[in-house]
């Protein structure tokens, strides 16, 4: 039996696991490694992903790295679409192009292979948390750079607080478990 966002959501609150002080004092992290490891809650939580977006005409499903990755494969499985990862500079063996974002300290760097979004394949980007959403647009500028669509957005959390949305203006982004 498929679950309503709202059960879902619920549930998955109670199963992902808050660690204080990690990476570093002040930040409760949001462990999803409980999660992936409760079979018909993780699932359930894939299917509610591609049922979002069944009807998208999705053709790529790109994972940032690393938890994204573990998301965005079943995900791009049940919407029947290609898999891409997304990694931090110097991961990837092929040619790439590559996006910088801020941070909050520096900026960070992805890379994508340049082959791996073709133009005008629908692209959904899949992630854990949107947080600032420094990463997840700079995800968007390397689809629109090869010359894909961004079609949809998905992230398992989003933490409201940090207005990670704001930098993402006219993006459809689906976020099922809000802090």
């Amino acid at each position: 039996m498929t679950m309503t966002t709202g059960d879902l959501a619920a549930r998955i609150k109670t199963i992902i696991r808050d660690v204080p002080d990690f990476p570093k004092k002040g930040i409760i992290f949001k462990d999803i490694t409980p999660l992936l490891a409760d079979h018909a809650a993780f699932s359930e939580m894939i299917r509610h992903f591609a049922g979002h977006y069944r009807t998208a005409g999705i053709t790529k499903v790109l994972g940032i790295e690393a938890r994204g990755f573990l998301l965005a494969a079943p995900v791009a499985l049940e919407l029947g679409a290609g898999l891409a990862p997304v990694r931090k500079k110097g991961k990837l063996p092929y040619k790439t192009v590559a996006a910088s974002y801020a941070l909050e300290y520096g900026t960070d760097t992805l890379e994508i292979h340049e082959d791996a979004v073709k133009p005008g394949e629908k692209v959904l980007i899949v992630d854990d948390v949107l947080a600032t959403g420094g990463t997840a647009a700079a995800v968007c500028a390397l689809v629109e750079k090869l010359g894909g669509e961004v079609a949809g957005i998905a992230m398992m959390i989003e933490l409201e607080f940090l207005n990670g949305r704001a930098k993402l203006p006219g993006r459809d982004i689906y976020s099922l478990v809000k802090y």
